[in-house]
């Protein structure tokens, strides 16, 4: 690791202020697509290929990583490396989903944030921004990622007294000296085999029997009209498709299909029979799901959520008992475990207000309290048994813990979400276990074969990561 690295908290108002364009995105219209548009404009400009593909010289038969949310550039991130290069060997190259930098995207985090800790993967890597990569306008990205595109020109200020002027008055923009080291630091990742183009923040590409479709979800989990008509293009044809975008489609045991300017949502167009989509995986929330959904045509498409890369870790167990698009607790997977991270939070806030006897809770004692509040089985072995008592009972309740969808509706409160949005800060993951997670992909002409490993911290993980979770996609 580097000497020094920023620990970044959301809970630091200047870290907030600086991170301030989504919100100004959707007080005062979101700009994104414009500057998207101008993105794509100016590198069709400069050669690079109109249908935005890919196409690269892979075997029927090959692998592939993912890997979502990573720069934070502190012990989490590091922490993945070692298991990350091990899981990684033999692959051809790896995808990162959604926010490469926190908090804003600077040039200037590039060198301790993606070129250090992954200059020893020797194959390429290609990359959807998220949202955090956008509050910078995607700039610093751009020069990483798309042939070191030159800064977009100034547009004309907004009409006076205007929405668009207000925002432009408090847009966080780059700092006029940033980027000054970023070509010294790609230096770290220069091989031959490591360098790859891709043609702008939105692409396909064609490796071996199947393609390989990320888009581009902005500031607000969207897309703009000009992306959307791509989509639906690009998505022609009968090869088998994965989608890696931004945003994902169902996640926290709800739906969130990603509307299209112009009308429909990127779901209609991954579920459509005539495009052939096997997989769909979003980052942007910080742990591991997986929704085996069942379409009419009677084809199971899966789902994925893989944006423990290296940020901190968004809780699972205030995640709901599942039951959408068909997909119940018998079907659905997650990563940590909804009793690992109810446990884990109960000691981070039992040290932070110093309670430590009345809330830190058992993995056990979590576990039961889970299964109890959701009306599952023990997600784990039973181990001795536990008594589940009115102070573990308060302490899920405080802490956010799902509940049977029955019991929500009656619940007025939106426990849950008042949970997410305030107790889930950066520095939850400083100290080992971090639960992050990546995905490696073997595919053949048959099937894929989809691996979740994980990374603690712990030296055992680093020398041999663990399979949290396997599925095996067929093609045909």
């Amino acid at each position: 690791m580097p000497d020094r690295t920023q620990k970044i908290s959301w809970l630091d108002p200047r870290m907030l202020w600086a991170a301030r364009n989504g919100v100004l995105a959707s007080w005062f219209g979101d700009p994104t697509g414009r500057t998207r548009s101008r993105l794509v404009a100016q590198q069709a400009a400069a050669g690079a290929p109109a249908d935005k593909v890919i196409r690269r010289a892979d075997p029927d038969s090959f692998s592939f990583m993912v890997i979502g949310d990573t720069g934070e550039g502190d012990d989490p991130q590091y922490a993945v490396v070692p298991g990350f290069l091990r899981a990684s060997q033999g692959t051809s190259f790896a995808v990162l989903a959604s926010d490469v930098i926190y908090p804003v995207g600077s040039a200037d985090d590039y060198g301790t944030k993606f070129f250090r800790p992954y200059r020893d993967y020797p194959a390429p890597f290609y990359a959807i921004p998220g949202n955090h990569d956008w509050y910078e306008d995607l700039g610093a990205f751009m020069r990483v990622f798309c042939a070191d595109a030159p800064p977009l020109p100034t547009e004309p200020a907004p009409r006076l007294f205007s929405r668009a002027r207000l925002r432009a008055l408090l847009w966080h923009r780059r700092r006029a000296h940033d980027g000054l080291r970023l070509r010294e630091a790609g230096e770290l990742r220069s091989a031959a085999g490591q360098r790859a183009v891709q043609p702008g923040p939105y692409w396909a590409i064609d490796a071996g029997p199947v393609r390989i479709i990320g888009i581009d979800t902005g500031l607000l989990g969207t897309l703009d009209a000009e992306q959307g008509a791509w989509l639906r293009e690009v998505s022609r044809g009968p090869r088998p498709k994965i989608l890696v975008t931004g945003s994902p489609l169902y996640v926290d045991g709800e739906h969130h299909p990603c509307p299209v300017e112009g009308g429909g949502t990127v779901d209609d167009i991954v579920t459509a029979p005539e495009h052939h989509y096997v997989a769909a995986i979003g980052g942007d929330i910080h742990n591991y799901q997986r929704y085996p959904v069942r379409l009419a045509d009677g084809r199971t498409l899966q789902y994925v959520v893989s944006g423990g890369g290296g940020a901190f870790m968004h809780a699972t167990h205030t995640i709901p008992r599942v039951s959408v698009a068909g997909v119940t607790e018998r079907d659905f997977r997650c990563y940590p475990l909804r009793g690992d991270s109810l446990a884990f939070y109960s000691r981070l806030y039992g040290r932070r207000l110093r309670l430590r006897r009345f809330f830190a809770l058992t993995e056990a004692e979590a576990q039961a309290v889970v299964a109890e509040r959701l009306g599952i089985p023990p997600t784990r072995a039973p181990g001795p048994q536990v008594r589940v008592t009115r102070r573990i009972r308060l302490l899920a309740g405080l802490l956010g813990t799902g509940s049977r969808p029955e019991r929500r509706r009656r619940l007025r409160l939106p426990v849950r979400k008042i949970y997410t949005q305030l107790f889930s800060p950066s520095s939850a993951t400083y100290s080992p276990p971090f639960f992050k997670s990546f995905l490696r992909l073997d595919v053949t002409p048959e099937s894929v074969r989809l691996r979740c490993f994980a990374a603690t911290g712990n030296r055992a993980q680093e020398l041999n990561p663990p399979v949290e979770d396997e599925v095996v996609i067929p093609l045909g």
